[in-house]
C-alpha cells in the first residue's frame, strides 16, 4: 500500500492532458456486452476501476483485451448471467452490467454492491426501471435476480429523491435497446457520460432520440453490432487540475478538456474571483496568482448541468483558503463530507450543519498526516496539501488510483513536490494520524 508525501507551497505551472472519463468508460465497457461482435474502446484511462471491470467481464465469459495503452477490445460471443459478490464488491459501477445482461440473455443475477462511505447509494431506481420494462425482480441472499422473458418497451419515470440517476439511466437505456417496442424514459440523467454512452449505442445500431435531454426515446432493435468508440475526456479530472492551479496560485492549462462539461465549476470559480479562460474549444486555463482577490461563494451540488458532486470536496479545499464565509450544500449525497475532519487537521475552519459545510476561509493551511476515505476526498486532500505550508502525508491513496491516472506524475510535471512511497517509509509516529 502506498502513501503520498507532499511538500506544499509551490505554485503549479504548465500544461496537463485530460485523460478519458472513468464514469463514461465503465458503462461503455458494460455496453460492449450487448453484441457478440468486437467492440473497440479508445481513450480509456489506466485505472484500477477499469481493470476491475475487465476482470468482471471476463468472468461473465467475454474477452477483454488491452490492445494499446489507452484502448481495449471486448468480444462477448458467449455470456453467463451471474456476477458474483467477490468481484462486484470491488467497484459499485459494476451494477451497470445488469442492463446489458438482461437485454442480451433476458436474465441476470448480480450481487448488490453494498455500502459506500459517501452515503447510501441504493439501486431502487434501477430496479424500478427494469420493472417498468416488464422485468420480474427479486432479491435473494444479497443478489438481484432479474427475469426478462417479458422485457418490452414502456413509459418509465426515473426521477428520485435526489434527482436523476446516471447509472440507473445507463442501465435502463441499455436494457431498452434490445426490448421490443418503444421505451420513453422521463427524468433521465443527461450527464456528458450518458450522452457518450448513447452515442456509442447509436453507433452499434440502437435507435435513441432525445440524447442529452431528460426525455429519451428508445426503439428496440433485434440486435446490435460492433463498433469503435472514443471515451470523452474526464471532466472531474480536468476540474481537479483547474482547482489545483487555483489553490496553489499557479497558472495551469488543461488540454483535451471540454469547457461546456464544466460550466457550473467555471461559473463558481469566476464568481470567486479566479480567472479562468477557454483558449480553445478543448482547453482550459486558470491563473490563480491573486489569491487575495478571491471572494467567498455558495455552492449547491446537483445533477448535471448543476455543480458536480464529484467536485465538491476539491472545491471545499479551495474555499478553505478563500477569505470570507462560504457554504457548500450537498444535494446529491448529503453525507459526502468525509474529507472535512481531515481538512480540519490541516487547519481548515469548517463546520457541518446538516447537508451543508460552513467554511470560514483561512490565510493558509499547514501540512499534516491525513487519511483518505474515498476517491474525491483523496483528491481534496492532495489539493490541500499542495497549498499547505510544510509536509503532508496522505494515506490510503489507492482510493485516488481508482479515478486519476497517475495523478502524482501529472502534478510533478506541473512543479509539485509530491512523491509516491511505500507505506513502510512513512514515519511511524505519523501513521493513522497519531
Amino acid at each position: 500500500m502506498d502513501v503520498f508525501r507532499v511538500n506544499g507551497g509551490r505554485a503549479l505551472r504548465g500544461t496537463v492532458q485530460a485523460r478519458g472519463a472513468k464514469n463514461a468508460a465503465l458503462p461503455i465497457f458494460a455496453a460492449a456486452l450487448l453484441t457478440d461482435e468486437p467492440v473497440t474502446i479508445t481513450n480509456v484511462p489506466d485505472l484500477s476501476d477499469i481493470r476491475f471491470m475487465a476482470e468482471i467481464i471476463r468472468h461473465l465469459g467475454a474477452e477483454a483485451e488491452r490492445v494499446a495503452p489507452d484502448a481495449w477490445r471486448i468480444t462477448a460471443k458467449k455470456l453467463t448471467n451471474r456476477a458474483p459478490y467477490d468481484l462486484v464488491r470491488k467497484m459499485r459501477a459494476s451494477v451497470c452490467l445488469m442492463g446489458p445482461l438482461l437485454a442480451r440473455l433476458r436474465s441476470a443475477i448480480v450481487s448488490i454492491p453494498g455500502g459506500c462511505v459517501i452515503g447510501p447509494r441504493p439501486i431502487d431506481l434501477h430496479l424500478k426501471g427494469f420493472t417498468g420494462l416488464g422485468c420480474s425482480v427479486s432479491i435473494e441472499g444479497g443478489y438481484v435476480h432479474l427475469d426478462g422473458r417479458h422485457l418490452r418497451g414502456a413509459d418509465v419515470f426515473l426521477g428520485g429523491r435526489h434527482g436523476s440517476t446516471a447509472l440507473g439511466t445507463a442501465n435502463v437505456v441499455m436494457a431498452a435497446t434490445l426490448a421490443p417496442g418503444v421505451t420513453r424514459l422521463e427524468s433521465a440523467a443527461c450527464e456528458p457520460e450518458i450522452v457518450n454512452l448513447c452515442e456509442m449505442l447509436v453507433a452499434m445500431g440502437a435507435k435513441i432520440r432525445g440524447i442529452g435531454s431528460h426525455a429519451l426515446e428508445i426503439e428496440g432493435v433485434e440486435r446490435l453490432h460492433g463498433t469503435t468508440h472514443r471515451v470523452i475526456p474526464d471532466r472531474i479530472e480536468a476540474g481537479t487540475y483547474i482547482i489545483a492551479g487555483a489553490i496553489t496560485g499557479g497558472d495551469v492549462t488543461v488540454e483535451g478538456a471540454i469547457p461546456g462539461h464544466l460550466a457550473a465549476l467555471l461559473d463558481k470559480l469566476r464568481e470567486s474571483g479566479v480567472p479562468v479562460e477557454t483558449p480553445s474549444p478543448t482547453s482550459l486555463r486558470v491563473r490563480g496568482d491573486r489569491p487575495h482577490r478571491r471572494q467567498p461563494v455558495d455552492v449547491i451540488t446537483m445533477p448535471h448541468p448543476g455543480f458536480a458532486t464529484d467536485l465538491q470536496a476539491q472545491m471545499c479545499a479551495l474555499l478553505a483558503i478563500t477569505p470570507g464565509l462560504s457554504i457548500i450544500t450537498e444535494k446529491v449525497f448529503p453525507n459526502r463530507f468525509m474529507h472535512v475532519p481531515e481538512l480540519q487537521r490541516m487547519g481548515a475552519d469548517i463546520a457541518i450543519e446538516g447537508a451543508s459545510a460552513i467554511i470560514k476561509g483561512q490565510e493558509r493551511l499547514s501540512g499534516a498526516p491525513v487519511m483518505a476515505s474515498d476517491l474525491r476526498a483523496s483528491a481534496a486532500l492532495v489539493l490541500a496539501a499542495l497549498a499547505a505550508r510544510g509536509e503532508s502525508w496522505i494515506q490510503r491513496v489507492y482510493h485516488i488510483d481508482r479515478g486519476y491516472d497517475r495523478i502524482d506524475t501529472q502534478l510533478r510535471a506541473l512543479g509539485a513536490e509530491i512523491d509516491r512511497l511505500p507505506a513502510e517509509q512513512m514515519p511511524k509516529h505519523l501513521e493513522a494520524g497519531d
